[in-house]
């Protein structure tokens, strides 16, 4: 009668009856001699592209925020509109005054959704290129 498992060098793996456990790992290598499928750089390339999102990701939402209470008429004089008003001047410093529009409502949503979108775009793309090394 033959098994399974005779016909493997490394037994280790199987159970008694044969059968590899729920957790036996299909190619047979240990996993700290594996490297992860379509990322050659391993976790720090992908933490380095996470960070690189995640601030993107940030920036972009600060400048929507922002966009979201001055559409909704926020109180100026409180402390937390007042922060995120510096911040999203601060982000989108370089982008001022690129759309003049005669509305004031829509020429706060272009001067500060262009820098989200930029933001955003280069963000992405950079973290896809990241984790790609």
């Amino acid at each position: 009668m033959s098994y399974p498992h005779d016909r493997i060098a490394d037994n280790s793996q199987y159970n008694s009856d044969g059968n590899r456990p729920y957790h036996a790992d299909p190619t047979g290598y240990p996993a700290a001699n594996r490297r992860r499928a379509g990322n050659g750089g391993g976790l720090g390339a992908d933490r380095t592209a996470l960070v690189i999102h995640t601030l993107a990701d940030i920036a972009a939402g600060f400048l929507a925020l922002w966009i979201l209470l001055y559409m909704l008429d926020a109180n100026q004089a409180n402390v937390f509109v007042d922060f995120v008003h510096g911040v999203a001047d601060w982000l989108a410093g370089w982008s001022q005054d690129i759309f003049t529009m005669d509305t004031e409502s829509v020429r706060v949503f272009f001067n500060y959704a262009l820098p989200a979108v930029i933001y955003l775009a280069i963000g992405h793309g950079a973290a896809a290129w990241v984790r790609r090394l």
